[in-house]
């Protein structure tokens, strides 16, 4: 039977990605070495770093007064490395859910926090909009799609100080105007590679504004200045990386792949609309394209475990909603073909068709 990853990361990687990994794990580059095992100090990983920048560049049209690092660990190593490096007295922060609040707790160890807006009055089931940014923040914070919740910025944000924005769930989904951006990051094992490294995209003059002195690794100057080869980098996942960098390019870039993602969040948002068993949890202008959450209509509550087990036998995974928000969860991230969503649609149909009443 067929397997349909819904999982909400580590994610669905394209096929093609995951088939010259495993080429490459056992011969890398001709080299008669496994990528596993090769020395990240080869002229040969070093073209692998330089591909991947200049896709990066390419796909996201990245200005060239901005770096991309990468380094093991996730987006929560960010959390509190953002602060240590550019919070002086005060930043700002928009709180929209768990990774949200997980970013302001270590931010809280560098200095003053202003939560400047919250959805957290809803159960984070909207984006915060029309707030005041104060001119005197070192930076402002937000975190752009919400996996848990289901909830994601569908446009950049304007800001008077430096944006800092985790987009570890939407990288390369959609278009993003990366100029308005002092700062872009994020885990890289939803729409990018296995879990392992972290990207980030970091204005130069951020670099200028670094206000403590820190512990080298902890400094985005060291990673910078050191093209992220300071310490041993993640090399099985930045070469992932890549391969997905150039499997994005090959079908038509950000513009295509955002065509493809609304079609598909379109599919399943329109089934959970007009299927009488299903509610989505979300106000639908601040639907995520990437984590679409549904629970089960009001008076079909106790049909949920029989629907889990429905969905299981009909190939889905990975569908159950996060243990906060309850329900159902189906990550649609870049690699998910359409065909899994059709899929699924089929089978909330199915379900709903053998619960008429």
């Amino acid at each position: 039977m067929k397997k349909h990853n819904f999982n909400a990361g580590p994610s669905i990687l394209a096929d093609e990605v995951i088939e010259n990994a495993a080429k490459a794990i056992l011969d890398f580059n001709g080299s008669g070495l496994s990528l596993l095992s090769i020395s990240h100090r080869t002229k040969d990983f070093d073209d692998v770093m330089a591909e991947a920048d200049v896709l990066f560049r390419e796909l996201l049209h990245i200005p060239d007064n901005y770096k991309i690092i990468y380094l093991g660990g996730g987006a929560s190593t960010y959390f509190y490395e953002i602060p240590a490096n550019f919070l002086g007295r005060k930043a700002g922060y928009v709180n929209t859910g768990v990774w949200a609040k997980k970013a302001i707790k270590e931010a809280k160890r560098y200095g003053e926090v202003e939560v400047l807006a919250s959805s957290e009055d809803r159960n984070f089931t909207y984006i915060p909009k029309g707030f005041a940014i104060p001119a005197d923040l070192d930076y402002v914070h937000i975190t752009s799609n919400n996996t848990i919740y289901g909830t994601e910025y569908h446009e950049d944000l304007s800001s008077p100080v430096p944006l800092i924005a985790d987009m570890s769930s939407d990288i390369l989904s959609r278009p993003v105007d990366v100029s308005k951006y002092a700062m872009i990051y994020g885990g890289a094992q939803k729409n990018l590679a296995p879990a392992g490294v972290a990207f980030a995209i970091i204005r130069e003059d951020m670099l200028d504004r670094i206000v403590r002195d820190l512990p080298t690794m902890m400094s985005f100057r060291t990673h910078v200045e050191n093209n992220s080869m300071f310490n041993t980098p993640p090399v099985f996942p930045i070469y992932v990386l890549k391969e997905t960098l150039k499997w994005l390019k090959s079908i038509g870039g950000v513009d295509e792949i955002y065509r493809r993602n609304k079609e598909k969040a379109a599919l399943l948002y329109d089934e959970i609309d007009r299927n009488p068993l299903f509610r989505g949890t979300v106000e639908k202008e601040d639907r995520s394209l990437m984590n679409i959450c549904f629970v089960m209509a009001e008076g079909c509550e106790e049909l949920a475990p029989e629907f889990m087990e429905f969905a299981k036998s009909r190939g889905m995974v990975g569908i159950k909603g996060h243990r906060l928000v309850g329900g159902f969860r189906a990550s649609c991230y870049n690699a998910l073909p359409k065909e899994s969503v059709e899929a699924l649609v089929a089978c909330m149909q199915e379900f709903a068709e053998a619960h008429k009443k």
